[in-house]
């Protein structure tokens, strides 16, 4: 029960937070977003931080399950080629999450297959190069995804409540609770993997994939599946992301966002399970109080010199570092003698 009792709290510090930030939608909707990445984040650590492999394209994966999503609500009319037209009506949004899911787990598993027969950096350039193409696709079919006109009108989620019927979740507070469910799910799902024998292996591979082969372990086949189950959660963020903010064009596919991702799971501790949650807080709300303090090329030197201080004081990241810290406290505590008292 004690493993737990980090993640719990947080938990109930998350339940509780719309109350302390009272009616502040500006710094809602900054809490909201940040979490929306954690969630994208959170699916990257499964691969990098649990089988120690980089992608620099999971920002791809964030992007198709926001345009899946999204088209899936909106509907599309398009011609293919050879004149054959596809006509989609509107679906309703949790269609568009469930096949936004699926599509980018499909496109995780095309991805290891292909990839995960090498390793190191000819699979950083194969995640790169397939981001590069799935952002030029988005930018250039310009009558499936409107291309930089953007995709607009993106319908909410909606709850459906007893005696209420359904009701759309067109205010930030009922999103961030979505965000916070789905988050939490997703932290669900990657404990119960990581602690499975599905873990080991991945972990196994990490450590010393010589030792892990000899033992009888499919490199690839758990590779692949470790990418499917990544790729499907970052999906599910950009899900979310899409309906929240309810229009997505080509820069959802920014670099940049990878490389937030990369420092949220590296700054708070990778391979950890509180360490990209911790990460994502910090780092992803870290601009927002100092947007109002200093000019944007003044916040970057900020952000870096925080995560250059971060890992120069716990290299391995927060959550690890104050766990440490934590049992040297616990070692280094005097031990209580009891006192005999004699009559």
């Amino acid at each position: 029960m004690n493993r737990h009792l980090p993640a719990l709290a947080l938990l109930a510090a998350l339940v509780a937070l719309p109350l302390a930030l009272g009616n502040e939608p500006y710094l809602l909707n900054a809490v909201i977003t940040t979490g929306i990445v954690t969630i994208a984040a959170m699916s990257l650590n499964l691969l990098l931080g649990f089988t120690g492999q980089l992608s620099l394209g999971h920002i791809a994966f964030f992007g198709i399950g926001a345009y899946v999503s999204a088209l899936t609500s909106l509907g599309f009319d398009v011609e293919l080629l050879g004149g054959f037209r596809v006509v989609h009506e509107p679906w309703p949004p949790a269609i568009g999450f469930g096949l936004a899911v699926l599509a980018t787990g499909a496109c995780g598993y095309l991805v290891g297959r292909l990839s995960f027969r090498v390793r190191g950096a000819y699979f950083v350039i194969v995640t790169i190069s397939f981001a590069e193409v799935v952002r030029l696709v988005a930018l250039n079919w310009v009558e499936l995804t409107q291309g930089p006109l953007a995709l607009t009108g993106i319908p909410p989620f909606s709850l459906w409540l007893p005696g209420l019927g359904t009701t759309p979740l067109r205010t930030k507070l009922p999103n961030y609770y979505l965000v916070l469910v789905v988050g939490t799910l997703c932290y669900a799902l990657i404990a119960r993997l990581v602690r499975s024998r599905f873990g080991r292996a991945m972990r196994g591979l990490k450590e010393n994939e010589s030792l892990a082969l000899s033992v009888g372990i499919n490199a690839t086949r758990t590779l692949t599946l470790a990418a499917v189950i990544s790729a499907a959660m970052a999906g599910a963020a950009g899900s979310l992301y899409a309906h929240y903010l309810r229009i997505i064009d080509p820069d959802v596919f920014l670099f940049s966002t990878t490389v937030t991702m990369v420092i949220m799971v590296v700054g708070g501790g990778k391979g950890t399970l509180l360490g990209p949650v911790v990460g994502g807080l910090i780092f992803g709300l870290l601009p927002v109080a100092l947007r109002p303090v200093m000019v944007p090329e003044a916040q970057w030197m900020v952000f870096g010199l925080v995560l250059i201080v971060i890992q120069f004081v716990m290299p391995r990241g927060i959550v690890p570092g104050l766990a440490r810290l934590a049992t040297l406290r616990r070692t280094s505590a005097p031990a209580r003698v009891p006192v005999e008292v004699r009559p």
